[in-house]
């Protein structure tokens, strides 16, 4: 067992039946002229997030702990993309539209994959997933469960959008779960240490979070 000190107490897991869910490391949310641009955001703000979560991965990795890899994306005639969430907004373009890296969030495009030094390797599970709960219209159950996990570790972005939601789908599932502070970003870097506090709240109410070095040092 390993403990780490966390937020707002140990979190203590075996790595034998953990899983690192990485999310939405995509080009699309993290470089300029994807999707994250044209709704007029600051890419750049999540720049930092992505040495982090490497880094976590690698740890991961050295831990033999399962790494899962979510990305936003849709089927080339958006047939999972309700129209509730295509026409949502005033951004410069929406899903579907051709961008500087292909059509926005449309999976096998560029900008759908996900950033070089994120990239899945050989044995990593990567998921699928049309909405922003890495749970919903994909087999990411079926899969923690087949492989016997109990406890979840997060890093990915947004913090307070994909990250969030995907940690309470998971803490209504019955898994235990740790969000890494730095490997976890926002557009708005306020929204990010809110959705920290609201996972860590009455006492961890959606999970923990920890410090990178607290969890690679435990």
């Amino acid at each position: 067992m390993t403990t780490v000190a966390a937020q707002p107490g140990p979190f203590t897991f075996e790595p034998a039946h953990t899983a690192l869910v990485m999310i939405d490391m995509q080009r699309d949310f993290i470089e300029p002229g994807g999707f994250g641009a044209t709704l007029g955001n600051d890419v750049s703000l999540l720049l930092p997030v992505v040495a982090a979560a490497a880094d976590l991965v690698a740890w991961a990795r050295t831990q033999g702990i399962v790494i899962v890899h979510t990305k936003e994306c849709h089927r080339p005639d958006l047939s999972d993309c309700p129209p509730a969430k295509r026409l949502r907004g005033l951004p410069s373009l929406r899903i579907g539209d051709m961008g500087a890296m292909g059509r926005i969030l449309i999976d096998g495009e560029p900008g759908a994959d996900f950033v070089p030094q994120l990239a899945p390797q050989t044995g990593d599970v990567v998921i699928k997933k049309p909405g922003k709960g890495a749970f919903y219209a994909t087999p990411l159950s079926a899969v923690l469960e087949g492989k016997g996990i109990t406890h979840l570790i997060f890093g990915g972005v947004t913090t307070e959008v994909c990250v969030q939601t995907t940690m309470r789908e998971a803490n209504d599932r019955g898994y235990e779960c740790l969000l890494v502070e730095e490997a976890t970003g926002s557009y708005f870097p306020e929204f990010k240490e809110q959705a920290l506090a609201m996972v860590r709240a009455q006492g961890g109410i959606v999970g923990w979070t920890a410090a990178l070095a607290a969890l690679t040092g435990a």
